[in-house]
């Protein structure tokens, strides 16, 4: 019933969206003509063809930042012209420079743009300021794609086909680009209309320019773009692509080696001109990003990122509220066995093997987002066995599941959206089931000066019973200015529970906060610029009512002339807290004293050779002895075009913290305890061209707490000395992991990667080891060494076809 009347609210916002129009229809607006040509130009980065000489130009460039609506300087000329055929849309830029040998060209690999010029192309089939494409190029021809929405700013992991090639010549650099429309949303109408514009980045200055004006002061970037004419009665081909792979793995643990060779594939098909479908049959994460693994004190789950590409890549609508953490789909498995005393382990699977997943997601041309994914993971079984007798038994601890995610999400007036969303996850058998179901607004007014935003999410948890929860915010923020102001409210029962298919932390709370920022919007003296920002907020707990946290947070943000950046903030807990969450048992709560927590961070100008980044946090409690420091330092050096080394360590002291220790029957013991961490990472990168390159990753983790002394937890939040509490809770805890990495781009949209890996990690019942023994055990312990190919190989149906005429 609640899910219907979800529908009935969205249609009726639906209905009312269309009749609004908005300032965006009065922002002026550049007009380019695309011209149409039989004979497709060469892309080899010169522009020497005679269709490019007739075609109209583009230019007139005007500064975003730091001086924003001041135009392009001459030295800096950018020129642009666009062609097309029935395949896709070309493009022509000549960029001038006065020094050439001064242009910004770093090797990287693909979507990792470093110290480098840019040109761009951002386009909208759909010329509804909603969701762009964009399409980046370097001086070294180094690709990067994106989209861009108003949710997410821009997502590099959606990737497309595309084709260009560069050229540097004695008056700046030139570009040839083509667009597959393959890689394009619009309509399908005899004469096309698309939202478009260019972006010049010149690194030495750090300046953006763009085409088509865009006005800092309020609105999207997508709100300014211009518009491309001339695209008329095209034949689009099929969209419709094959991405199959093979992988092969030698692994070596324990003393044991094992090999194993996969095979699998991704089909990306265009249904119609707006949605596609993308499809994995038998995937293969094992060439994925290693996990940073933490000790976890505290009473909330560590959230992991994403790495598997299929759930990275163009889900910013199944983003929509947060609900969809797709690590949830071949994580864990739901239900863990219980060993009988004479019982052990055979084997027990830690992670849920995926079967399949699919993804239909689009957007028509009346503004309205529809997504639906769909993922089935196999049963799991651990297999146990009876010491005594050698009597084996299965326990299913995860059976066949199916997850879903709807996403329902309507655009309009440029920034606001209405969206319904629904997750649901059903488990074979009689294992836990879940729904959860949100109706969400984001409207901005007709002048882009004012945000109002909210929403309710619903939660329904089936497992030998119902659990019902529930989750509502709204507030306003004005978004226009150098003077900004908002205020929300936000409120999550007790009972809300998104966590088979989304990620959640706290709950049974309410929330009431008020923003103030200020922000210089040209530059002024010897900054660039400047913000401030300030956010006072009241915690409560919900249901049973008490006091949690007022905090008053102060921060600011600075870049000088000569690109250094300086920020800090002074956050203050004035009245302590009531920690409602750290006594792992709803209606106690343990006392925290007043704080005061000054930062700041220092980072270096980013075009030079040496840069540094570098974070102090310190947090200072009214309690004779508690505090922690933060420290983080990320230095970087180029050694030349196709080198760079990277470093960060960061290290964390917590002295005379407190936290759970354990409980009984009539007690919950708290523990006074000092931790200690250090991270250690290094990563560095050698392209060799922009299809080929050489990447290390090393991380090293260390932390260790040891306690002091224990206590009892009071009705009233305080603690009392015990020495009923014996178990040792002292404990070091160790990760390494190396990933040293070849990946080479030999064909577009197909790819070689071969891979080395080693980890090891280990916990300790003890602290206070001392470095050097701490790794002569850590080493001592069964180590990983991975070795793994993949080949993965871009298919186009269009082209495909023709192999076997």
């Amino acid at each position: 019933m609640k899910t219907r009347l979800y529908f009935l609210a969205f249609t009726a916002v639906f209905s009312m969206c269309f009749s609004q129009k908005s300032e965006n229809d009065s922002i002026s607006r550049k007009k380019i003509t695309a011209v149409k040509v039989a004979t497709p130009p060469k892309i080899d980065g010169i522009l020497d063809e005679e269709m490019w000489q007739n075609a109209p130009i583009a230019s007139n460039f005007i500064e975003r930042r730091p001086n924003n609506g001041k135009p392009i300087e001459e030295n800096f000329r950018s020129e642009v012209k666009i062609l097309y055929d029935d395949t896709g849309v070309y493009f022509g830029a000549t960029l001038y420079d006065n020094e050439p040998g001064k242009i910004a060209r770093e090797l990287t690999e693909r979507d990792n743009l470093e110290n480098d010029d840019i040109f761009g192309v951002t386009l909208n089939g759909y010329n509804d300021h909603q969701q762009s494409l964009e399409f980046l190029l370097t001086p070294e021809g180094v690709q990067a794609d994106a989209k861009l929405t108003n949710d997410f700013g821009e997502d590099f992991s959606w990737n497309a086909v595309w084709f260009s090639a560069v050229k540097i010549t004695e008056t700046g650099w030139t570009v040839e680009m083509k667009i597959p429309y393959s890689e394009l949303r619009f309509p399908k109408n005899d004469v096309q209309e698309w939202g478009i514009n260019f972006l010049r980045l010149i690194k030495r200055t750090n300046a953006i320019y763009d085409w088509n004006f865009v006005d800092n002061k309020k609105g999207s970037y997508m709100l300014y773009d211009g518009v491309l004419h001339g695209v008329e009665k095209i034949n689009p081909p099929t969209r419709l692509s094959f991405l199959p792979y093979m992988s092969t793995y030698v692994n070596k643990f324990n003393g044991k080696t094992t090999a194993n060779i996969n095979g699998g594939m991704d089909v990306k098909y265009g249904i119609n001109d707006a949605f596609t479908l993308d499809l994995t049959l038998i995937p293969d994460f094992g060439q994925t990003s290693f996990d940073k693994s933490v000790l976890n004190l505290s009473p909330f789950e560590v959230q992991f990122q994403e790495q598997r590409p299929f759930f990275t890549e163009g889900t910013e609508l199944f983003s929509k509220g947060n609900l969809f953490y797709s690590r949830r789909i071949g994580g864990s498995p739901s239900h863990q066995p219980t060993l009988n005393e004479d019982e052990e382990f055979i084997e027990n699977p830690d992670k849920v093997k995926l079967f399949n997943a699919v993804k239909i997601s689009g957007r028509t041309n009346k503004g309205l987002g529809i997504g639906f994914f769909n993922a089935v993971t196999e049963k799991m079984n651990a297999e146990i066995q009876n010491i005594n007798t050698g009597e084996i038994r299965e326990e299913v601890t995860e059976p066949w599941s199916n997850y879903n995610v709807l996403v329902l999400d309507q655009r309009f007036r440029g920034n606001s959206s209405v969206s319904l969303v629904n997750t649901n996850v059903t488990r074979d058998g009689s294992f836990r089931d879940a729904n959860v179901t949100a109706l969400l607004f984001d409207i901005r007014n007709k002048e882009n000066t004012y945000q109002y935003f909210g929403g309710t999410k619903e939660s329904f948890v089936m497992d030998g019973g119902t659990k019902h929860g529930n989750e509502t915010s709204g507030g306003f923020n004005k978004v226009s200015g150098a003077n900004r102001f908002g205020a929300n409210y936000f409120m999550r029962t007790k009972d809300y529970d998104i966590g088979d298919l989304g990620y959640y932390d706290r709950t049974n709370f309410q929330s009431f906060q008020g923003i103030y920022s200020y922000r210089y919007l040209q530059p002024k003296g010897n900054l660039n610029n400047l913000s401030y920002r300030l956010e006072v907020t009241h915690r409560r707990r919900l249901d049973n009512d008490l006091f949690n946290q007022f905090i008053i947070h102060n921060s600011f943000d600075t870049t000088k002339k000569n690109f250094f950046g300086l920020g800090g903030g002074l956050m203050i807990w004035p009245f302590g807290e009531n920690d409602i969450y750290e006594p792992r048992q709803n209606g106690r709560y343990l006392k925290v004293p007043a704080m005061i927590n000054p930062w700041v961070y220092i980072n270096t100008d980013s075009r030079k050779n040496f840069r540094l980044n570098t974070f102090v946090d310190y947090y200072a409690f009214d309690q004779k002895g508690r505090y922690q420091l933060i420290y983080d330092i990320s230095p970087s050096y180029k050694f030349s075009d196709k080198l760079r080394l990277f470093y960060n360590a960061n290290i964390n002291y917590i002295n005379n913290d407190q936290g759970f220790v354990g409980k009984n029957d009539t007690d919950i013991f708290i523990g006074t305890r000092n931790r200690f961490t250090i991270e250690n990472g290094i990563s560095s990168q050698y392209t060799f061209n922009n299809k080929m390159a050489v990447n290390l990753a090393f991380r090293h983790y260390l932390s260790e707490v040891t306690y002091k002394s224990f206590h009892t937890l009071n009705a009233d939040g305080s603690v009392t000395d015990t020495d009923q509490f014996t178990q040792n809770r002292n404990g070091t805890f160790n990760s390494w992991n190396v990933d040293l990495r070849y990946s080479w781009w030999f064909a577009p949209g197909s790819q070689l990667t071969l891979l080395y890996r080693n980890a090891v990690g280990n916990y300790l019942n003890e602290s206070k080891i001392g470095l050097n023994q701490n790794f002569k055990r850590l080493f001592e312990e069964p180590m990983v060494n991975n070795i793994s190919l993949k080949l993965s190989y871009y298919i186009d149906y269009n082209q495909a076809k023709h192999w076997f005429k």
